[in-house]
């Protein structure tokens, strides 16, 4: 069996985030075929053009994870009704220079986390747009929306809604049939 890297972005710092802590559940439910790993990009400095000659280390060291990654799942809370700007700006720098985008092919999903009822919907959906035109694979179904975030998780950052365990588990179960799929020959 074929054990597919899945590089996770996480588009809130914050390191009790709901989106962080359903990002990290999400990873221990993931089943054999798929290694989940957590590629931070809160050190990552704003995509400036003028840089692409001479691209900062910590934009080489995300392009260069993000290339040796079979799939990619993004884990986005909503800022506004977007992505937050840090989550954008990661998208930026994968997808520069111009023809030498990490993000080309690479089978993607989305979970949008919020406290309130909607699950960042609208976050969820903007994200789309970006992948859609990064070539990005998305995974139409499932969808996933995670509300009322506030509820979902124990004290010491563990999920305890039972439903919400199932719900992941079998949006990850999608996602490695997706990622099969669309990997590259």
């Amino acid at each position: 069996m074929a054990v597919r890297d899945v590089a996770v972005l996480v588009g809130s710092l914050r390191k009790g985030s709901f989106t962080r802590l359903a990002a990290k559940a999400a990873m221990g439910l993931a089943p054999p075929s798929l290694s989940p790993s957590l590629v931070e990009i809160r050190d990552l400095p704003l995509y400036d053009q003028d840089l692409d000659e001479r691209p900062p280390g910590e934009w080489r060291v995300f392009r260069d994870r993000i290339r040796r990654a079979d799939a990619v799942l993004f884990f986005t809370p909503e800022y506004n009704r977007s992505v937050p700007g840090v989550l954008k700006n990661a998208i930026d720098v994968g997808s520069r220079p111009y023809g030498s985008s990490v993000w080309e092919g690479k089978p993607a999903g989305v979970v949008s986390v919020s406290p309130g009822a909607m699950g960042a919907f609208g976050a969820n959906h903007h994200l789309r747009q970006s992948l859609v035109f990064l070539n990005m694979p998305a995974m139409a179904q499932p969808e996933a929306y995670l509300g009322g975030a506030a509820d979902l998780f124990d004290g010491d950052g563990a999920l305890k809604s039972e439903s919400t365990r199932e719900f992941l588990s079998k949006y990850l179960a999608a996602f490695e049939r997706w990622a099969a799929l669309h990997a590259r020959r």
